[in-house]
């Protein structure tokens, strides 16, 4: 039995969840009025976003700040706004490329015929997007969809509720409804949303509600590209300088706080070096954030719930015994500004600790020693697979031996992070850290559909091979098959 307040929600999320739907039959009955758009449509049309990007982008960053509590208008504009930019500009330049067709062979047998692929639209894809880059997420899939000739439906994530709402009105200027609308809500909204019939969709956050994601979707046979992130792994070779590694790690780590799904989340040193990377470690975090609490450079975590699942983390390693290392230049109390200063926590416990058995997603961490290169890689091989693993090491052949003896969405050797941002890459995970890609190349062709096509001429060569099947020409046929 519904409880009044119960009915009074229902009834306010009843409207929202009735334009969804109403949206995506107006995006799928425009598709069908126009199902393949030409080069110069799409490319007309990623002038539009780029256009829309470039007048918004402060809006833009001030709504994520406003979302986060605090977070650098830097942060956005080099982290989002330029790397949606850089995209768009990718795409622009190959997508007429990209969408030539394929020519095929043809066996003999069935000569003079022809075939070849064709790069046909899906139609409506549906992006579902995370909070912690609301819109290099967002805008990021919306590229590759407009440039295979999608039109597209996007929800965005409860949390980014003021970046959502500027957002919609953002892309309303550039597009009708009917090519891309943004929905806003969470909760039964966000549910309702993963069981609509898109044609493809795309899902980025936990490896849990991804799953959720991924049953609903197969309701209707929708097939999900996912990205999950998981626990990606540092190593660092006995060879490497590690003040050299602190700085790239420290970068990687304290971005976004460490909210970032290719954060690296804990890290392998050689025995012995753990002193040493602590101090160089220390020294880069505390240059680049001589304060905290007010240092509108150094991003707060999200809301509440992260923040308190963070401060778990802490407590429980530090109950089982773990050593924290805090990096709080000036001792300040930021509990009020929801802050955690970058912290390094050693003398872990991987079996039992929740800090390593979970993804960390801040500004936190765990390191561990090894003695063998080979210890570290079944460690990581007995655990799920992640979006990410970084490798230290300058020497070219040892780098290849981690690589071909782990799997992980992306390999790093010398960079961590930044890889999200190359174009020509393709992004996504593998296994437990998610399956499908986007970006590059790949983010075209995952969002087309690759149509064989093959054409007989007026000549039908087949008539000669047709029952009854004791001809001369059957018995050649055998042979050349056999031979």
């Amino acid at each position: 039995m519904n409880t009044p307040a119960k009915t009074t929600m229902m009834s306010e999320v009843a409207p929202e969840i009735q334009r969804m739907h109403d949206l995506l039959d107006q995006q799928r009955n425009a598709y069908l009025q126009h199902p393949h758009p030409t080069a110069q449509e799409r490319i007309e049309r990623l002038a539009r976003l780029r256009k829309v990007i470039v007048k918004y982008q402060d809006k833009f960053a001030e709504a994520i700040c406003q979302d986060y509590g605090n977070r650098a208008v830097a942060e956005t504009k080099i982290g989002e706004v330029m790397t949606c930019l850089e995209h768009i500009n990718y795409y622009t330049k190959n997508l007429t490329q990209w969408m030539k067709p394929s020519k095929r062979h043809i066996s003999m047998l069935h000569q003079p015929a022809k075939g070849w692929v064709e790069y046909q639209p899906l139609g409506v894809i549906g992006i579902i997007t995370p909070w912690n880059y609301p819109l290099l997420l967002s805008v990021g899939p919306l590229i590759c969809a407009l440039a295979a000739g999608n039109h597209a439906l996007i929800k965005i994530s409860s949390a980014s509720h003021h970046f959502g709402r500027v957002l919609e009105n953002a892309l309303a200027e550039a597009f009708p409804r009917d090519l891309v609308a943004v929905v806003n809500g969470g909760g039964s909204i966000s549910d309702a949303f993963s069981h609509l019939a898109f044609d493809k969709l795309i899902f980025t956050g936990s490896t849990d509600v991804g799953k959720t994601v991924m049953r609903a979707a197969s309701e209707n046979l929708v097939p999900v590209i996912l990205e999950l992130g998981g626990k990606s792994p540092a190593i660092v070779h006995p060879s490497m300088d590690l003040k050299d590694v602190a700085q790239r790690l420290a970068v990687g780590k304290l971005w976004n706080a460490g909210q970032t799904c290719v954060a690296p989340d804990y890290l392998f040193l050689p025995r012995g070096k753990t002193a040493e990377f602590i101090r160089q470690f220390k020294h880069f975090a505390s240059t680049m954030y001589p304060s905290l609490a007010n240092n509108k450079d150094f991003t707060s975590i999200v809301n509440d719930r992260q923040y308190r699942r963070l401060q778990g983390y802490l407590d429980d390693a530090r109950a089982q015994g773990a050593e924290i290392i805090e990096i709080n230049p000036k001792q300040e109390d930021l509990t009020a500004v929801r802050k955690i200063a970058p912290t390094l926590v050693t003398q872990l416990d991987p079996k039992n600790m929740q800090i390593m058995q979970n993804e960390i997603f801040g500004p936190i961490l765990p390191i561990m020693e090894y003695d063998r290169i080979d210890e570290v890689l079944h460690f990581i091989n007995q655990r799920p697979r992640p979006l990410a693993l970084y490798y230290f090491d300058f020497d070219k052949s040892r780098s290849h031996y981690v690589m071909q003896r782990t799997h992980s969405g992306h390999f790093g050797n010398n960079t961590v992070l930044t890889h999200v941002a190359q174009d020509d890459l393709p992004f996504g995970g593998v296994g437990a850290s998610g399956m499908g890609k986007y970006h590059g190349p790949e983010g075209f062709f995952s969002l087309s559909h690759e149509r064989s096509v093959m054409s007989n001429p007026k000549f039908y060569s087949l008539k000669y091979i047709l029952p009854p099947f004791n001809k001369p020409i059957h018995k050649l046929i055998y042979t050349a098959i056999l031979r």
